[in-house]
C-alpha cells in the first residue's frame, strides 16, 4: 500500500488542508482480476471547527479492507469558511483524476463520505460539484469533478433554526452566518444532478437532530434521486463505525445496533456500482 499526504491549496485555504490517501497495491501480473479500484473520499465531522480522527482513518481502513481506494480529506476549519472547504474537496478529487493511471483509480466509482459536518461538506459537494461556483474557481469542466454517489452518516444539512446544529453554521460563515445561511442549506439546494445518497441517523441524536436527514431525504425523493436512508432508534451523535474500533476513551461511541449501518453501505455501494443510472 501506498501512502501519501498531498497539500490541498485553494484561495482562503488554510497551511494544513492536505489529502491523506491510501492507495493499494493493483498488480497486472495476472494475480488479480481487479485492475482498477473505486475510491472512497472521507470527510470527518468535527462541527466546522476540526476534523475528526475517529470518523477519518478508521472509515479508511474499512473501505480499503473492502478492496477500494480511500482518502481523508483534512480540510479547512473555522476561521476559514465557506466555500473553502467545498473547493478544496474539489481540488481533491482532480488530484485523485492526475494520479489515476499511476494509481489504478477507477474515477467512475469515485464516491464522497461524510460524517456530521463533514456530512454536511459531502452534501454541499453533491450540489455544488456542477456549480460555477466551483468549477470557475478550480479552472475545470464539470464533468471532471462529478462524484458517483454521496454517502452520509448522520449529517448536518439545514439551517433551520429548529433543526441546525447552530455551531456547524456559525463556524462555516462566521460573521456571514445570518445573510448566507440559506446558501448551505443543503436540502434547499438539491437538483436533479445530485449523485445518489445513502443516508443514516438515529433518532436518540441530540446533537445534529435526526430531521436533517429527513429533511434531506425529502428533498432527494422530490427531485427522483435515488436514494436510501437508514434511521435507528438508539444511539448518541458522532458514531462513526459504532465499533469498539472506535470505542471512546470513556467507553462511549459503540452501539452495536447501529454498527450494521457500514454493512449496509456496503451492500448499496456495490449496487451502485453496477448499476448504469
Amino acid at each position: 500500500m501506498t501512502y501519501e499526504e498531498i497539500p490541498l491549496k485553494v484561495q482562503g485555504s488554510s497551511e494544513y488542508a492536505r489529502l491523506q490517501a491510501y492507495i493499494q497495491d493493483t498488480p497486472h501480473d495476472g494475480s488479480l482480476k481487479v485492475k482498477r479500484r473505486p475510491f472512497v473520499l472521507i470527510c470527518p465531522g468535527g462541527g466546522y471547527e476540526r476534523t475528526s480522527y475517529r470518523e477519518g482513518e478508521p472509515t479508511a481502513f474499512h473501505f480499503l479492507n473492502r478492496g477500494y481506494h480511500a482518502g481523508v480529506l483534512r480540510y479547512s476549519t473555522a476561521p476559514y469558511h465557506f466555500p473553502v472547504q467545498v473547493l478544496e474537496l474539489g481540488q481533491a478529487v482532480l488530484k485523485l483524476r492526475e494520479k489515476a493511471e499511476e494509481w489504478n483509480i477507477d474515477m467512475e466509482r469515485l464516491v464522497v463520505q461524510g460524517a456530521s459536518a463533514g456530512g454536511h461538506l459531502a452534501a454541499s459537494y453533491g450540489v455544488f460539484w456542477n456549480h460555477k461556483l466551483v468549477t470557475e474557481a478550480l479552472g475545470v469542466d464539470a464533468e471532471d469533478l462529478r462524484p458517483r454517489g454521496v454517502m452520509l452518516s448522520y449529517p448536518v444539512i439545514t439551517t433551520d433554526a429548529v433543526y441546525a446544529h447552530k455551531g456547524s453554521f456559525e463556524n462555516l460563515l462566521g460573521k456571514k452566518v445570518s445573510r448566507d445561511a440559506d446558501k448551505v442549506s443543503v436540502e434547499k439546494l438539491v437538483t436533479k444532478a445530485m449523485p445518489p445518497c445513502f443516508l443514516w441517523h438515529t433518532v436518540e441524536d441530540a446533537t445534529v437532530p435526526v430531521e436533517n436527514s429527513i429533511l434531506m431525504a425529502m428533498a432527494l425523493r422530490k427531485e427522483g434521486i435515488p436514494f436510501e436512508l437508514h434511521i435507528f432508534p438508539e444511539g448518541e451523535h458522532g458514531l462513526s463505525l459504532a465499533s469498539p474500533v472506535v470505542e471512546r476513551e470513556n467507553g462511549r461511541g459503540v452501539q452495536k445496533e447501529c454498527a450494521q449501518w457500514i454493512t449496509l453501505a456496503d451492500a448499496w455501494l456495490e449496487r451502485l456500482f453496477n448499476s448504469r443510472t
